[in-house]
């Protein structure tokens, strides 16, 4: 099991509404490593895009990260009526549980917030109340650093009815809470890390963390020569054990401002320009840096992490992820078996879809079968690639489950 720290915000559970397929979706008890299986088409990548969406309106505002999306037309789950709708449930450390909800709908002058609110329960009785509840910009919101249901709600409206009232009110310190979910969400990581920027020679000077594509993964590693020169060490220890012959990794400034990333291999004694070394050294090197970060975000999302990447390196690569997971959250989407063999079931979840085209969702841990198989000494990826996951398998009926679950729906 991962030693998470107790000092660190997560999030326990997700629902999805009227977001592309996924029409009703629900992952409840959300695991500090969360893998997403399933065949091309399955809705990982769209639930992968849920995260970014989130985080894109709190960074971005709504009307960009709406329109990004081609709007309702391509956004909304074709065929269902009312708004798209994301729940999360979220806990700081010595908090009660925070539940989330944002509701977004689209009218002539473009996208609104029909709907969002913060709640909790203070105490171990009663019931839930919210804290923060706005509809079309308008609403109100109890402050203070514990704020509870005797308190007084302020109404505070807004400018326009396309803007987040957590992100708004997060940014005053009256708001301590949230605040805090506004730090939490702004801070996430998802990422679309792609080996063709890696190649490139950006301008030089240190940046404290990967952009979004990787581009800047030269001035990363001048950071953390400079701020950081162990957990470089670190860093490049590792690379050597998972690439054979590479020795080291430089960052060399150009007099004309621009940065090289250079590669060494043994035993020749010049380097090699990043733009000619493998994509998969890139790429291996682009994980490391982002899950050895000294101060990761509180929510990574990583793509599809096998690609250019060799099958062997992929289990070492799970636990990577495993253990950066004692310092944050990851969400991960994968094909791959290899990686799958360093997995336990209940960080799985298998996603397919049903008759009507909707994303369907369980763990693996639920699926008949698995949990036996593994206690006598089967691997999650093989069970994977011999059809024991059913729903998991892209030449299986995709309509329903081929065995019915055990225990929980999720």
């Amino acid at each position: 099991m991962t030693n998470r720290s107790s000092t660190l915000p997560s999030i326990e559970y997700l629902k999805v509404e009227n977001f592309r397929a996924l029409r009703e979706v629900e992952f409840k008890d959300l695991t500090p490593l969360t893998v997403l299986l399933g065949p091309n088409g399955s809705g990982k990548s769209t639930v992968f895009d849920v995260f970014a969406f989130l985080s894109e309106c709190f960074e971005l505002g709504l009307r960009r990260a709406w329109d990004k999306r081609g709007r309702a037309k391509e956004l909304k789950t074709r065929g269902c009526n009312g708004p798209v709708s994301i729940e999360i449930k979220y806990r700081e450390p010595s908090y009660p549980l925070i539940t989330y909800h944002l509701a977004i709908d689209e009218e002539k002058s473009g996208p609104v917030v029909v709907e969002e609110w913060l709640k909790w329960r203070r105490g171990q009785r009663g019931q839930p109340f919210r804290f923060l509840d706005y509809r079309h910009g308008q609403g109100r919101a109890v402050s203070g650093e514990l704020p509870d249901k005797v308190d007084q709600r302020a109404e505070i409206p807004l400018k326009s009815a396309d803007l987040l009232a957590v992100n708004a009110l997060g940014q005053f310190k009256e708001h301590p809470r949230v605040a805090a979910l506004r730090d939490f969400i702004t801070g996430w990581y998802v990422s679309y890390l792609s080996v063709e920027y890696t190649h490139g020679q950006p301008e030089a000077g240190p940046q404290e963390r990967l952009t979004k594509t990787g581009d800047n993964l030269a001035n990363v590693i001048q950071y953390l020569a400079e701020q950081h020169p162990a957990q470089l060490d670190h860093i490049f220890e590792v690379l050597k054990q998972r690439i054979p012959r590479i020795e080291r990794v430089l960052a060399e400034s150009m007099p004309d401002g621009r940065l090289l990333l250079q590669i060494k291999d043994m035993p020749f004694s010049r380097p090699v320009l990043a733009r000619f070394a493998s994509d998969g050294t890139l790429k291996m090197l682009a994980y490391l840096v982002l899950l050895n970060d000294p101060t990761p975000p509180p929510f990574i999302g990583i793509e599809e992490p096998e690609n250019f990447l060799h099958p062997r390196l992929l289990p070492e690569l799970a636990e990577e992820c495993r253990a950066a997971c004692e310092r944050t959250q990851l969400l991960v989407t994968t094909h791959s078996p290899f990686f799958l063999n360093a997995l336990r079931p209940d960080e799985v979840r298998v996603l397919w879809r049903d008759e009507q085209g909707y994303t369907q969702t369980r763990r693996a841990a639920d699926l008949q079968g698995v949990l036996q198989f593994m206690k006598h000494g089967a691997l999650l990826g093989q069970l994977w690639m011999e059809g024991q996951l059913g729903v998991g398998d892209p030449l299986v009926n995709q309509g329903a489950p081929t065995q019915p679950p055990l225990g929980s729906s999720q």
